[in-house]
C-alpha cells in the first residue's frame, strides 16, 4: 500500500496534524492529481474548529484542504477532458469532507471544481486561486457594481477580501476597504493601482464609512464583521452580498424597511469561473496575495497563522 503526507484530523474540533494515509485512488469520474501547492482557507478553519459537523458529513482520518494545483497523476474511468502530466487547478468540491486537498495527492471530479493552468500562471498562485478567487468574484458579480457606485468591502486583509478590493476597483467601483492603520492599511492599498479608502474596524467604522458616503453605500461584501450592522450603511436599495450566511431575514426591519438586496454567496468554482480567475491572473489585471508559503510539515504553524489573523493568501507546499 502506498502512503502519502497529509494534513489531517482524527475528530473535530481539533489541532491538525502531519500523519501517513493511504494515497488515494480516483474513482470512476474522477482526476488523481499530484498536489504542488494548496493553501489555508477560513474553510479550513472552520472544518478544524468543529463548525461544520452538522452541514456536512465527516470522514476520519479527514484531510482537510480545498485548494489545489499540480500535475494529472491518473485518471479514473470514464474521466474525460484532463491527460497524465497536464496541470491543473481548483478546489476539491464532495459532499462530504474527508478527502481535501492538504497531501501529496488528491482525488477530484473531473467534471467540477478542476481547470487547467494556463502559461504563464505560476504554480503557488494557481494553488493560492480557486476557492478565494471564486469567492471573490461570486461576491462582486452578486452586488455588480456599476462604474462609480460605492462598495464597501469588510475583511479587506483577507484572501476573499483582499481579491474582492482588485475585482471591485477593476469594475471602476469606488472602494472602501476596512483595515487597522499599519500593516493592514499598506497591505490594502497595495493591491490595486486604483484608490482604495480605508476605514478601520477597530475604531468607529460607521462614523468613518458615513464620512465617506453620507448617503449610505451602495453595495456591501460582508466577508468578516456583523452583517445587519453592515448593511445598515447600505442607502436605500442597496445590495449585501455575505460568505458568512447573513441571510435577508437577518436584516428586514433594521434597515431601511428591508429595502436592501442579500445575497447570500455559497462559491461555486466551476471550470469557467477557474478560466476567468486564471486569465485575469496571466494577464496582470488579478494578482494572488501570498504573503507566507510553507512546507507540508509546517501546515499546523500555518493554520495558527490563519488564526491569528494572518493577511492575504497562506500557501502550503506539498510536493
Amino acid at each position: 500500500m502506498q502512503l502519502m503526507r497529509a494534513v489531517t484530523l482524527n475528530s473535530v474540533p481539533a489541532t491538525p496534524a502531519v500523519t501517513e494515509i493511504p494515497t488515494p485512488h480516483p474513482e470512476a469520474g474522477e482526476v488523481l492529481v499530484k498536489v504542488a501547492v494548496s493553501s489555508i482557507n477560513g474553510f479550513d478553519a472552520s472544518t478544524a474548529a468543529g463548525y461544520l459537523q452538522q452541514m456536512m458529513e465527516h470522514r476520519f482520518p479527514l484531510v482537510v484542504g480545498k485548494d489545489f494545483a499540480g500535475t494529472v497523476e491518473a485518471l479514473g474511468e470514464g474521466a474525460e477532458g484532463f491527460a497524465v502530466g497536464q496541470a491543473v487547478f481548483g478546489v476539491v468540491m464532495k459532499p462530504f469532507l474527508g478527502t481535501g486537498s492538504l497531501a501529496q495527492y488528491v482525488t477530484v471530479p473531473a467534471g467540477y471544481g478542476i481547470a487547467p493552468i494556463p502559461e504563464g500562471l505560476a504554480v503557488q498562485e494557481a494553488g493560492a486561486l480557486g476557492l478565494a478567487g471564486t469567492a471573490a468574484l461570486d461576491s462582486v458579480n452578486a452586488v455588480a457594481p456599476a462604474d462609480g457606485e460605492t462598495v464597501l468591502i469588510s475583511g479587506a486583509t483577507g484572501g476573499v477580501g483582499a481579491l474582492a478590493v482588485q475585482l471591485a476597483a477593476a469594475r471602476g467601483a469606488r472602494v472602501i476597504a476596512t483595515a487597522r492603520p499599519g500593516a493592514e492599511a499598506d497591505f490594502v492599498t497595495g493591491l490595486t493601482e486604483h484608490t482604495v479608502h480605508l476605514v478601520d474596524f477597530s475604531g468607529d467604522m460607521q462614523a468613518e464609512v458615513r464620512a465617506l458616503a453620507p448617503e449610505g453605500v451602495d453595495a456591501v461584501l460582508h466577508l468578516a464583521g456583523e452583517g445587519s450592522q453592515l448593511a445598515g450603511l447600505l442607502r436605500p436599495g442597496g445590495r449585501i452580498a455575505s460568505t458568512l450566511g447573513l441571510t435577508s431575514d437577518a436584516v428586514t426591519g433594521s434597515v431601511h424597511g428591508g429595502d436592501v438586496t442579500v445575497h447570500t454567496i455559497m462559491a461555486d468554482p466551476n471550470p469557467q469561473t477557474l478560466a476567468v480567475l486564471a486569465e485575469q491572473t496571466v494577464s496582470g489585471a488579478l494578482r494572488v496575495p501570498v504573503t507566507a508559503t510553507y512546507p507540508l510539515e509546517q501546515a499546523p504553524e500555518a493554520f495558527a497563522a490563519f488564526g491569528a489573523g494572518a493577511l492575504g493568501k497562506l500557501a502550503v507546499t506539498c510536493s
